[in-house]
């Protein structure tokens, strides 16, 4: 299939447009659940002044609605490739051969850290994963929200602010907020069943591959209760097939020594690079129950069971990680993730006076068991176990909320405040592996530790904990018929960490009917997490060079890391302003411009891998801790500057008997880097060069994320007939490799066009089925060159956002009652 140009949108857009109005319709007028997609929509997320729409919001926020959500996630039903399809500011990246990172994905708004976007669920606060992500690209070093833990079949919108509102919500809104709205319909239900698999041509093996196979099915049904209350709730079950595109192996001298017996693997395909298996069950609740007139009782939650299966790096028969007797063709050691997730939340809301009040509990908890198979450890020799549990990680949160609003006459105008405060404990556990996945056995030659990543050992274990107090105010009013205006100010009291205030101002100005001018200014912060003032781990893998490395993360506050220059950990400090510019001209367009500076402070991040070629014997004189060839630790090593523009359009008209739908999306972002710690006297003295922040961390914050994103919608509804195509420019990103010695190849992967298309068909009212398809032109990044690529066995690099699979399709059977 050949690549779609520079050109394509000139030459696709007619396509496009044909397309969707191929079908003729019976419906005369736009269908309600199209008014739904614009940018007039009540939303409750950016300011607690009641009914502003998103138009009229002082702040960007986007509205994603149910119908958006089912025609962008029928992958798997994943909630985080569903924003990511659907906002060119969210970025998902898939993971292959990533460790804990295949099991857990990692998403970034605005090009930031995925840690510095905070979600909420009804509007409490969610809680992130337990897994350290440290074998990525994207999202090193983070405990991100794992966004597919939240059923996509539970959501009822989605409402996505892309703006600083740490005053507002709290740490981590850095880059800004995602709340999920939960679904709420007092009755009736809905049966949905999806299946779809990869077909792709792969042209570096020069075959036709179809993989991927995937299952999705989802239920969900409400009734009343007394009053105006009701009880709705939910079941998913997904099963997504794993998929390899890894190319042919060269076997090259560098990689594995050249005995025959390694040299006999040479034209074979012995990696895997894809998408991990996954299998997944969900389940959800959302319910309401008067109490009396003036006071609501609810209660809400999710619950997620996944086991994943993920692939790592082949190890070759005649090589330091291989016992012969065990693997005589050598083998490909796998990691298993069994991960449990559940939120809940429950509370009472209602009047008292004139205050409108909410007070509640929440819990979130999540829990990741970590396993491989297939492994071994080379030093036990052939008494080596084959799986082993490598180690258990927790995180708990529970927090208690109470927020009280009212509004005020102030002569012909109306004054909201809103005043809250805020309890949040948190605690966060790591567990040793089996002793087999981490001990030295007699085999002195050999590497030790589970090969594909050592068990957490004792010494590694962390049981951490605090306590996180705030309280907020905000103010906000219609000074005039032209000019809103909000203030928002948070303390925040963290007891490892101290306290610091935030604070908000946001204001939009309608000049003129239907246009308007809105700006915000605020300063933010983000405590590192307790994952990252704690967590500990030693592996023996192998680095970017294909050289087998053992190594520790280490905490701050272990003595081998302060002896080489470690710091404790302070808080991220950003100032975030913006100005945009929002229109809606008659009823048939809407459009939004925003333009933003985000200015971090000490970032937190994880160091390179330090491996200068005195550490180990650094360590072993000075800690008596033997045979630790390389370490990285956390640190605030970097300033970051960040600024881009967004804009978003809408264009609504009746169209053929049905509603016509053209919305296009934009985003362009840039990092720079102000300032950057130097290297610590201590990690000098031992050969290393700028190790705190080096040119593949610079990367990851500058150019491993795509600067540009775009995407033209068009969607046309009638009363039987719902047809979508989708064209998205997917930006081009850099990738960066120090692979030592000043050895630092690069790659650009250029820019590609995403062709994406449904067609639905009602049968009835209630019955409605679908065909479609993601990628249809079967596009695939730039080939990385032979400095990258693995010897052939990794053509495609996974940070480039078409993905590295293919086109993929799907069909959907769906009935409501």
């Amino acid at each position: 299939m050949p690549m779609i140009h520079a050109t394509a949108p000139r030459r696709l857009l007619p396509f496009l447009i044909a397309a969707t109005l191929a079908s003729a319709a019976h419906a005369q007028s736009l269908p309600d659940d199209t008014q739904a997609r614009t940018l007039d929509q009540v939303v409750v997320t950016g300011v607690r002044a009641s009914h502003r729409t998103a138009l009229a919001s002082p702040v960007p926020v986007d509205v994603l609605t149910q119908d958006d959500l089912r025609a962008a996630g029928a992958v798997n039903g994943e909630l985080g490739q569903a924003l990511a399809t659907l906002l060119p500011s969210f970025n998902f990246p898939r993971q292959s051969n990533s460790g804990g990172s295949d099991h857990v994905r990692a998403a970034q708004l605005r090009g930031l850290s995925p840690d510095q976007v905070l979600v909420l669920v009804n509007g409490k606060r969610f809680h992130t994963s337990a897994l350290v992500n440290t074998d990525t690209k994207i999202g090193r070093g983070t405990t991100p929200v794992d966004f597919n833990a939240i059923p996509i079949s539970a959501i009822k919108r989605v409402e996505v602010l892309r703006d600083g509102a740490g005053a507002q919500y709290g740490s981590d809104a850095i880059a800004g907020v995602v709340n999920i709205i939960l679904d709420d319909a007092p009755e009736g239900g809905e049966v949905t069943a999806t299946g779809g698999a990869y077909h792709t041509h792969f042209r570096p093996a020069g075959r036709d591959i179809t993989d991927g196979d995937s299952g999705y099915a989802a239920a969900k049904w409400g009734t009343r209760l007394a009053g105006n209350g009701f009880f709705r709730f939910g079941i998913e079950a997904n099963n997504h097939g794993s998929t390899n595109r890894a190319g042919i192996d060269t076997v090259p001298d560098w990689l594995a020594d050249p005995t025959p017996a390694n040299l006999a693997l040479s034209g074979h395909r012995n990696y895997v690079a894809g998408d991990p298996s996954a299998e997944s069950y969900n389940g959800w609740l959302n319910s309401e129950m008067p109490l009396d007139a003036n006071a609501t009782l609810y209660w809400f939650g999710t619950y997620t069971q996944r086991h994943s299966i993920g692939d790592n790096y082949f190890r070759y028969p005649d090589s330091s990680a291989n016992v012969p007797s065990i693997y005589p063709d050598g083998y490909l050691p796998q990691s298993i993730g069994s991960d449990r997730d559940v939120q809940t939340a429950a509370g009472v809301r209602g009047l008292f006076g004139d205050w409108r009040y909410d007070g509640s509990l929440n819990w979130g908890s999540n829990a990741f068991d970590y396993d491989l198979r297939d492994s071994l450890n080379a030093s036990l020799g052939p008494d080596s176990p084959t799986s082993f549990h490598i180690g258990s990680y927790r995180f708990n949160q529970g927090s208690a909320n109470a927020d009280f609003s009212r509004d005020f006459s102030v002569g012909a105008r109306t004054l909201t405040l809103a005043l809250g405060a805020e309890y949040r404990h948190e605690t966060f556990r790591t567990l040793p592996g089996d002793p087999a996945s981490y001990i030295a056995g007699p085999y002195v030659d050999a590497p030790v530790g589970a090969q594909a990543g050592g068990g957490l050992q004792p010494q590694d274990a962390a049981d951490l904990s605090r306590q996180v107090k705030a309280a907020y105010a905000e103010l906000s009013s219609d000074v005039t018929d032209q000019l809103f205006l909000d203030a928002a100010a948070r303390y925040e009291h963290y007891s490892d960490f101290g306290g610091d205030w935030s604070g908000k101002l946001s204001g939009r100005w309608e000049f003129t009917p239907g246009f308007a001018l809105r700006a915000a200014y605020s300063n933010n912060f983000r405590a590192p997490s307790l994952s990252q003032i704690g967590y500990e781990a030693t592996t023996t893998g192998y680095g970017a060079d294909g050289k087998l490395v053992t190594g520790r993360i280490l905490s701050v506050n272990n003595p081998i890391a302060r002896g080489l220059g470690a710091e404790p950990l302070r808080p991220e400090k950003s100032r975030n302003a913006s100005l945009g510019f929002t229109g809606q001209v008659g009823e048939h367009i809407d459009f939004s411009l925003d333009a933003y500076q985000i200015t971090i402070d000490h970032r937190v991040t994880l160091s390179e891998t330090i491996d200068s070629p005195g550490l180990e014997d650094y360590i072993l004189q000075r800690f008596g801790v033997p045979g630790v060839q390389s370490v990285a630790f956390f640190t605030n090593a970097v300033d970051t500057r960040t600024r881009g523009a967004e804009l978003v359009g809408n264009y609504r008209t009746p169209l053929a008997g049905g509603g016509l739908v053209l919305t296009l999306a934009y985003s362009h972002n840039h990092t720079d880097i102000l300032h950057v710690l130097p290297t610590p006297a201590a990690l000098a003295a031992t050969g290393a060069g700028n190790v705190l922040f080096g040119d593949e961390e610079r990367n990851t914050l500058t150019d491993a994320a795509p600067r540009q994103r775009g995407s033209f919608t068009a969607t046309w509804s009638s009363s039987h007939w719902n047809l979508l195509g989708r064209l998205t420019r997917q930006g081009s990103v850099v990738r960066v490799f120090d692979f030592g010695g000043g050895d630092e190849p690069t790659q650009a992967y250029a820019a590609r066009w995403q062709l994406d298309a449904e067609v639905e068909y009602k049968a009835t009212p209630r019955l409605s089925f679908a065909v479609g398809g993601y990628n249809l032109t079967d596009q695939y990044p730039t080939r990385s060159n032979s400095e990258i690529s693995y010897a052939g066995n990794f053509p495609y690099d996974v940070i480039s956002p078409i993905g590295l699979n293919g086109a993929y399709w799907y069909g959907r059977v769906r009935y409501t009652f």
